[in-house]
């Protein structure tokens, strides 16, 4: 049986960041491990792979670093999900609540086509405002959401629950009651 790579040897854990009492898992260590980096990316494009995926969707911006060279691997095409106002042509928007506020995200109105098959690709899952934002903004342009990929999870923070059974979720890294 092949050994599972071990992604927490390239995670620094910052305490107090970005306020006091905040546990940050820094990917940086991973992204700048070229051996790490390649297996990560393998790994996800393996998950695309298997789900049929036929575009990556990255939320900004890190899941711009791993969406972008995934869908290079798989020769498909990436779509970058935005802030408003970051796109130049005609967009749609989705808001989503965060802990304190709103955030909204947009992508091209005709950056997917009806019926495509898309996986989602970002860094971390953590509450899953974001994701969820990303999967309505797919469905409005009439494509599929096969899947869900993420670098690291925090389990305690259910994202996963949030997101829901209906989409499968890689994450290559779980974190729980840190």
């Amino acid at each position: 049986m092949k050994k599972r790579f071990n992604y927490e040897d390239y995670i620094a854990s910052v305490p107090n960041f970005p306020k006091e009492g905040i546990l940050f898992r820094d990917i940086t260590p991973l992204l700048q491990d070229g051996k790490a980096f390649n297996h990560a990316l393998k790994d996800i494009a393996k998950f695309a792979k298997k789900l049929g995926a036929e575009v990556i969707l990255g939320p900004e911006s890190r899941g711009f670093i791993f969406g972008c060279p995934v869908a290079s691997k798989l020769n498909i095409g990436f779509v970058p999900v935005r802030k408003p106002g970051k796109l130049p042509r005609k967009t749609i928007e989705e808001s989503y609540e965060l802990e304190y506020g709103t955030n909204t995200l947009s992508i091209h109105e005709d950056a997917l086509k009806p019926g495509q098959k898309v996986l989602i690709v970002d860094d971390l899952l953590a509450t899953g405002g974001t994701v969820n934002a990303a999967i309505k903004l797919v469905e409005k342009l009439g494509a599929s959401v096969v899947g869900c990929a993420f670098v690291i999870e925090l389990v305690d923070l259910k994202g996963r629950e949030n997101i829901g059974p209906n989409y499968p979720i890689l994450a290559l890294l779980e974190y729980e009651g840190e």
